[in-house]
């Protein structure tokens, strides 16, 4: 590779991300003037559980302003994720052959496919459960008000840990696709695998056996999907 050829790629891919970023600021401009509106939407799987008499609050002098213009902030990155998918492969797809380029774009696929599978299930399954939990469980002597802040960390925090758990089969079928395992070690590791579910659980989830279940379980799951798979698409 020339000089010359190497400063254009660095070119290219300086574009790329100004592009990228542009993309993410306009979104990002266009959606603040419904940031209200984006936050009590994702607000809505704790407000709609909360006792009559209670509601959430803001400790922070400027957390009502600063928070869901945060929250809107992450949304607009994952409105822009298809084109900032799409410039990824305009990057990447002129250096691929033409059989790469289709293992590349099935994975892309897939994984886009899975990570929005696990933020809608944490979304509409988990987050019902696990406030539902939460609030039950509390001594009736105490109301329940969280603080906006650090719901939204909580929020945030557990879609994007259920998103990137979806994708396990994923990550299975490339470690056995490119050698490094194949599907009869994994399976005999099943045990370890199990045991490890809980332990990330653990560190990933709020401090309690309901939510690290409700996370390892999927996981575990997700781990056999992906075993089940690679012996159909991956000859190995």
């Amino acid at each position: 590779m020339t000089e010359k050829t190497y400063l254009e790629h660095l070119n290219s891919l300086r574009n790329v991300l100004l592009r990228s970023l542009g993309a993410i600021a306009l979104i990002f401009f266009v959606l603040v003037f419904f940031r209200n509106e984006i936050f009590l939407l994702f607000a809505n799987p704790l407000t709609e559980i909360l006792p009559a008499n209670s509601s959430m609050i803001a400790t922070g002098v400027v957390s009502p302003f600063l928070t869901p213009l945060r929250l809107t902030f992450y949304v607009a990155t994952f409105v822009a994720i298809p084109y900032l998918l799409f410039e990824l492969w305009n990057f990447i797809a002129p250096g691929l052959y033409k059989e790469e380029k289709i293992g590349f774009f099935a994975v892309l696929f897939s994984s886009i496919v899975l990570f929005l599978a696990g933020i809608c299930f944490a979304f509409f399954v988990i987050f019902p459960l696990i406030f539902t939990f939460f609030v039950q469980a509390s001594p009736s002597e105490v109301l329940v008000m969280t603080d906006i802040n650090e719901y939204i960390d909580f929020v945030v925090r557990i879609l994007f840990v259920f998103g990137f758990a979806f994708e396990v089969p994923i990550v299975l079928m490339l470690m056995i696709w490119s050698g490094v395992t194949n599907a009869q070690q994994l399976s005999s590791a099943r045990p370890y695998v199990i045991i490890g579910c809980f332990v990330v659980g653990m560190f990933l989830t709020p401090p309690d056996i309901f939510s690290q279940t409700l996370l390892a379980l999927p996981v575990w799951l997700l781990y056999e999907v992906g075993l089940l798979a690679s012996r159909f698409f991956i000859n190995k």
